[in-house]
Order: structure tokens, then C-alpha cells, then sequence
């Protein structure tokens, strides 16, 4: 427990083997996952564990169509270039063996109740719920699955820039569970060797601040 390797280890994957990853380490990367500080407990995450191909294929169709249509239907060139330069990115979960698809529900704030009984501007409301405590808790439950997903072996890639596509992914899911909404995507799978290292990191001192 007290190497820290399985966090420096982990990079994002964009090119995976054809190689099945066992549901049995897809179940454990899944409990990590839950095991993830949850705020007020809530515990709003839902995952949904995609290995048919064909299903992945064609939910890299549609993001693909959706952005495409994003650049043309810009206003500069440069935002056009600057979209279709990072279409790959959006659409590499295509070459993975899995895909986990993030929901979430709605997190209940009872201050927010308070608040509004109490006829609070939109202001306050809004500052309150600026923290997002839903998306911060899907964002910890990730994370715990990307590093469990390391230590096993496995490549990952935690990937938001899909949900342009959101609607019709869920369609197309045909997942059904009230309240509940696409967050993010996970692609997973058995690295290619040779795949790029992290981009480098600011430097501590550019990030934090002590108050002593």
C-alpha cells in the first residue's frame, strides 16, 4: 500500500488488442468504482458495461455524424479546424473491447429546499449548485475505476466530449431508469504496446497554495 505507482501508471488509451477483458475484472474495477466518496452519500452513479461491438460501432457513428455537423456549422474556420482536429479523440472508445457508460441522477440538495421555501434569488440557488456535488461524485467513482482498471493491467480512457451525442446515445441504449442521465463514457481494454505517455503536468507550485 505504500507504492503510488498504480496512480503515475495510469494514462489515458486510445488503442486497444483484440483481446476480451473477463467480466470477472470488469465486476472488480466496477466495485472500485462504488467505493468511491460519494457526497452525502448519495451514491447517484449507474453503470452500464457495453461489449457488443456492433452497439459500440454504431454509437461511434452517431458521435461522429453529430460532430461533424458541430464544425460545419461554425462560424469561424479555425473553430471548424479546431473541432474536426480532435473528431479522433471523440471516437477512439471505437477501438476498445468495452465501453462503460456513466449515468447519474439528479443529486438533492436539502439546502437548496430551504433556499427556495424560502423564496432565495436564483443567485444564491445558483451558487449553491455551482460545486455540481453529483458530477464531482461521478468524477471520484471514475477515477476509482481507472486506477483499479491500472493496477489489473488494463488501458482506459475517461471521456466526456461524447455527450454532444447524449440524447441519442441514450436512445439508442434503450437504458431506462428514472431520472437518470449519460454522464461520461469509459473505453477499456488490453493496452497496445507502445501507446504515448501522459502529457506532462504543472508543476505543484503553479497548482497548489498552503495557508499556513
Amino acid at each position: 500500500m505504500k507504492s503510488l505507482d498504480f496512480i503515475y501508471q495510469r494514462k489515458s488509451v486510445r488503442k486497444f488488442k483484440e483481446i476480451n477483458v473477463p467480466k470477472e475484472d470488469i465486476i472488480k474495477m466496477l466495485d472500485a468504482a462504488t467505493h468511491a466518496p460519494s457526497p452525502k452519500n448519495q451514491q447517484t452513479w449507474h453503470f452500464v458495461v457495453i461489449q457488443n461491438k456492433d452497439l459500440i460501432n454504431e454509437i461511434g457513428n452517431i458521435v461522429t455524424k453529430n460532430h461533424i455537423h458541430l464544425a460545419d456549422i461554425a462560424k469561424e474556420e479555425k473553430q471548424r479546424k479546431q473541432m474536426m482536429s480532435v473528431l479522433p479523440y471523440y471516437t477512439c472508445f471505437k477501438n476498445a473491447p468495452v465501453v462503460i457508460v456513466v449515468y447519474s441522477k439528479e443529486y438533492y440538495m436539502v439546502e437548496e429546499t430551504i433556499l427556495r421555501d424560502n423564496n432565495a434569488s436564483e443567485d444564491v440557488i445558483n451558487e449553491l449548485r455551482f460545486p455540481n456535488s453529483a458530477a464531482q461524485g461521478i468524477g471520484a467513482a471514475i477515477e476509482n475505476f481507472l486506477l483499479a482498471a491500472t493496477e489489473l493491467g488494463y488501458g482506459t480512457c475517461y471521456m466526456t466530449g461524447p455527450t454532444h451525442s447524449k440524447s441519442e446515445i441514450e436512445e439508442l441504449i434503450s437504458f431506462n431508469k428514472e431520472g437518470y442521465n449519460l454522464m461520461a463514457m469509459i473505453s477499456l481494454g488490453v493496452s497496445e504496446d507502445d501507446t504515448p505517455n501522459s502529457p506532462p503536468r504543472k508543476p505543484l507550485e503553479e497548482v497548489v497554495t498552503f495557508i499556513d
